[in-house]
This record gives C-alpha cells, structure tokens and sequence, in this order.
C-alpha cells in the first residue's frame, strides 16, 4: 500500500538559509541564484518520499529582494569578478560576453563591466599565446593561421590577436 504523498511549501526562512549558503560559496548573478534556489527545492523533493516540496514565488522574490538589499546579490559586481576570474584563465572580451549572457546577466549591465575593466586584453592574447606557442613562435603561414584560430576561440577580438602577431615579427 502506497502512502500519499504530502505537498509542503518551503518556508522564507529555509529558502534564505539556502540563498545566503550558496552565496557564501561565491558571487552569484541574480538568474542564476534564483534557478539554483529553485534546484535546491526540487532536489529537496527528489530526497524526501514521503513530501513533495515547493516554493511560492512570491517567497522566493522576497529572498531575492532581501539579499539585493542586504549587499549579498549584486549583479555589477558579480560582472567584475566573473570578468577578472575569466581574464586570468585566459579568455577574451567576446567569450566573457557570451559567458555573461548564458548566465543571464542584462546585456547593459555585462557591456559595461567590460568596458570599465582594468583588464590589458593585449597583454592577455599574449600571454596566452605564448603558453600555447611555447618555445616555438610560428613562422609558417599555417602555424600563424592555427595560433590566430586559436586566440579567435578563446574570445579575443581581432585588433588584440593583431597585436601578438605585430609582437612576434618585432
């Protein structure tokens, strides 16, 4: 005999505890906080036999404007360090873009953080180049070609990757 399954609603103070827990792990952008709280209560749901869980949205915008208004959910300075944390790993201004906008980050808000970055985008194709290069910088026209792909998929923009090349010849 099968037992019927309750519904539960997840209270405001379960779903904050949740918010600022994954908040404390890093910055988050607005969307994404909100789709993993979301996750958090269907998993919640997955765990539990016996209760199926779930989350008004009025609760869950609540939390939202609590943690906007607490300093914990900024989504300009989320850009900023996603834009640093990227750079560092080696990637360019148009794959940082298309990363923010996967992330639902506005559009205005993520053009804005890159153009007010201190990040050298220069200085990062060439670095980036170098480590792909090694030792070896390329003479060949094909082993040019394969190096500029390369930075092209990495996200740096045209005028960056032209300036490696000029470095190189120099």
């Amino acid at each position: 005999m099968e037992t019927p399954v309750q519904r539960k609603e997840v209270t405001y103070a379960q779903l904050l505890q949740r918010a600022v827990w994954i908040l404390g792990q890093r910055d988050h952008g607005t969307e994404e906080l909100r789709e993993k709280l979301r996750l958090a209560v269907a998993r919640k749901s997955l765990r539990e036999t016996t209760t199926q869980f779930w989350v008004a949205e009025e609760t869950l915008e609540s939390v939202m404007q609590w943690c906007v208004e607490q300093g914990y959910l900024n989504d300009e300075r989320f850009c900023q360090q996603f834009i640093q944390q990227r750079s560092r790993r080696g990637y360019g201004p148009q794959r940082i873009s298309q990363d923010l906008q996967r992330k639902q980050i506005p559009s205005s808000i993520a053009q804005d953080a890159l153009r007010h970055t201190d990040v050298d985008w220069q200085q990062c194709a060439q670095e980036v180049a170098e480590k792909k290069a090694g030792r070896h910088w390329p003479t060949s026209y094909p082993e040019k070609a394969k190096l500029q792909r390369y930075l092209y998929s990495r996200g740096f923009q045209s005028e960056d990757i032209r300036a490696v090349f000029e470095n190189i010849s120099s």
